[in-house]
């Protein structure tokens, strides 16, 4: 599906996550991790990028989606896996991540991306795409919180 143009954004920004995931399990596989530098690159990503990202998504996005009844599960979901990165990246600042730890983080970071990317904005956007109908209050009360994330 065609991404709305308000979305761009965040999308970039998950895929500079999900290229920090996949390097991590690039590096993991290969044998060649050194825990401290990818810590310190983990910590880096988050408070230049991630920690704002959150916050953008916890403040204008998540309550925009969560007026769709079909997505409250989901909202709810997201802000969980929120708290358990949260929760993780703070264990990278304090630099006590291993080898098996940092494959958990890459894995759980990717997955919540994916969740965002394929079924919170494919499902407030489906209706709008497929149908070419006008866009309703609450949809567009979302894109419009998209572009103040």
């Amino acid at each position: 599906m065609l991404r709305d143009p308000n979305l761009i954004p965040l999308s970039r920004q998950h895929q500079h996550a999900l290229a920090l995931c996949v390097r991590l399990d690039r590096a993991i596989q290969a044998g060649e991790i050194e825990p401290e530098a990818w810590q310190a690159e983990i910590q880096q990503q988050f408070e230049q990028e991630i920690s704002i990202h959150f916050a953008a998504e916890e403040k204008e996005l998540f309550p925009a989606a969560a007026q769709f009844p079909e997505l409250q599960s989901l909202v709810a979901e997201l802000l969980n896996d929120h708290e358990v990165l949260r929760d993780l990246f703070a264990l990278a600042a304090a630099r006590v991540l291993d080898r098996t730890s940092l494959a958990t983080f890459a894995q759980k970071l990717s997955q919540h991306i994916r969740k965002e990317e394929r079924q919170l904005f494919e499902q407030v956007l489906r209706p709008i795409v497929e149908s070419g109908q006008s866009v309703t209050t609450s949809q567009n009360a979302y894109l419009n919180a998209v572009k103040h994330a």
